[in-house]
């Protein structure tokens, strides 16, 4: 299928009467007709490359509307998490992550990376995930994570035992088992500072030295704290010493950083990915994100706990957490935050942009919405919101069109089924 655009962003800007040539998925070719050639899709609008969600634990989706009783921090936030945890099963699993990506789709998502930590010492969750994105639509990251500490010098709870391997040693074992393909590349993540220990660090960091590495770091100032009175470093410096920060690797949230350890994480070509609607449920803090990029971090974006899955809203919330933190606007040109919400190599996939060789991932943007009527095309982005997505097309295919899933359907029956099945 080829597809002709009204408006579409290419590496050069916006441009009129675009159209898509695709092969097996591939654009072959971009260029602006005056005539539109019989058989083509037709996308009105804006359309822009599909999007990167870098950050996601599909699993929290189910606590979406709550958890907002009574108050609480993070960490009593966590209580509900493991809980819920507790009850998940591979087929339950399956069936909530397939409604998650749907949502995802919906949203003009064409790859996830999930940080995937509920393993139960097998591969059995990762491959029900995997089966997940492929009914979804999407491409998929499976960010497997090495978790073996309840803390600083604390062992794992009952629940996190779901989540250990015991050692980093049998973590790679078991990791090295999985095997990447078209639907799903295989990455790497270590949980936190906190979740493995110092020892362990760089046998993580080294074990996959071709794939993705990510890391919670520094999302609550308890983390600093407990990471500098055990170690004497900050996380930061705590992964560096290990040799874990390099451009193949993403800090995420990297809300409460020190001038050096900005420093550390940009000379390394270390990424950044935000998750600003999560960061903002949590109570984490807003990060230094303008800083980052300058220092040479490239950034991206997450949903994480999906209290919203809107890669549109994370990207406009990202430079309204500038606004609010330096009481400046424009901190990034929308130009800069479409790039952010693009980055598909955070993620190691190649896409991000409409041109030649790379997928075809499109997200048609409606420009004539309650939302988005009147703004200027290139603004779009600061207006729109994912109720605002007409059509998502991933690898030349279209999964959405109207807010409908053109495999799954109702996703928001999917979803509704898949968690009380969880909580029931």
């Amino acid at each position: 299928m080829n597809f002709w655009c009204e408006r579409a962003w290419l590496p050069t800007g916006l441009a009129e009467r675009v159209l898509i040539r695709v092969e097996n998925g591939v654009i072959a070719s971009v260029s602006t007709v005056d005539t539109i050639p019989l058989g083509v899709r037709r996308l009105h609008g804006i359309v822009v490359p599909g999007f990167a969600n870098a950050h996601s634990h599909a699993f929290h989706r189910a606590l979406r509307g709550r958890t907002h009783d009574g108050g609480g921090t993070f960490w009593t936030w966590r209580e509900g998490m493991y809980a819920l945890a507790s009850r998940l099963t591979p087929q339950s699993y399956y069936r909530l992550a397939r409604a998650v990506y749907g949502e995802m789709a919906l949203a003009g998502v064409s790859a996830v990376g999930e940080f995937h930590y509920v393993h139960d010492r097998s591969n059995e969750f990762g491959y029900a995930l995997r089966e997940a994105a492929s009914d979804a639509g999407i491409r998929l990251t499976l960010l497997d994570t090495c978790y073996l500490a309840g803390g600083i010098d604390q062992p794992v709870n009952e629940v996190q035992q779901r989540f250990s391997d015991g050692t980093a040693e049998a973590w790679a074992s078991r990791v090295g088992e999985l095997k990447s393909d078209d639907v799903m590349h295989v990455g790497a993540a270590i949980h936190s500072v906190r979740a493995v220990p110092r020892a362990e660090l760089s046998t993580v960091a080294q074990a996959f030295p071709d794939a993705p590495l990510h890391v919670h770091l520094s999302e609550q100032p308890a983390e600093n704290e407990a990471c500098l009175a055990a170690y004497g470093v900050t996380p930061t410096g705590l992964l560096h010493e290990a040799g874990a920060l390099s451009s193949r690797t993403t800090a995420v949230h990297a809300t409460h950083l020190t001038a050096e350890d900005i420093a550390l994480l940009g000379s390394s070509g270390t990424g950044a990915c935000f998750c600003p609607t999560t960061e903002a449920d949590l109570a984490d803090g807003i990060g230094p994100a303008r800083e980052l990029a300058d220092a040479g971090s490239p950034l991206s974006l997450g949903s994480d706990q999906h209290a919203v899955i809107d890669p549109l809203l994370e990207t406009r919330a990202l430079e309204h957490g500038e606004r609010l933190r330096t009481g400046q606007r424009g901190r990034f040109s929308p130009a800069e935050l479409l790039g952010t919400a693009t980055r598909h190599s955070a993620i190691g996939w190649d896409g991000g942009r409409i041109e030649a060789g790379l997928p075809c991932d499109l997200v048609a943007i409606s420009c004539s919405t309650p939302r988005t009527a009147g703004s200027l095309p290139q603004q779009v982005l600061l207006s729109a919101t994912a109720s605002d997505v007409d059509t998502v097309v991933v690898g030349g295919r279209v999964v959405a069109s109207g807010g409908v899933h053109e495999t799954l359907g109702d996703v928001g029956r999917l979803l509704a089924d898949a968690i009380e099945e969880l909580w029931a």
